[in-house]
């Protein structure tokens, strides 16, 4: 992990995620913290890693949800030489 974002502020925003209990919960925290475009920009990008590992084109996935090339080349980078978070959620969500 980045050492830069390893930080007590992050790790306290972790703790309030993970006590999180269900989908309603999850709306209620992140539209109180998030903007509306934040959260859908959060959420387009784990949309474009979904398509990418379903081993879509650029092209699909920029016309399915308007990503811009350069989001979808940072996606695909951290697929591919991040620190498998996607991995291990994509995992769990198929169990």
């Amino acid at each position: 992990m980045n050492k830069k974002i390893r930080t007590d502020a992050v790790d306290h925003l972790f703790n309030a995620i993970l006590s999180l209990e269900n989908k309603e919960e999850c709306y209620n925290f992140f539209e109180d913290l998030c903007t509306v475009n934040e959260l859908l920009s959060l959420s387009q990008r784990f949309e474009v890693a979904t398509m990418l590992r379903e081993r879509k084109t650029y092209l699909e996935i920029a016309e399915k949800t308007g990503a811009s090339t350069a989001t979808i080349s940072r996606v695909n980078r951290s697929l591919n030489y991040g620190t498998d978070g996607y991995e291990l959620i994509f995992k769990r969500m198929e169990e």
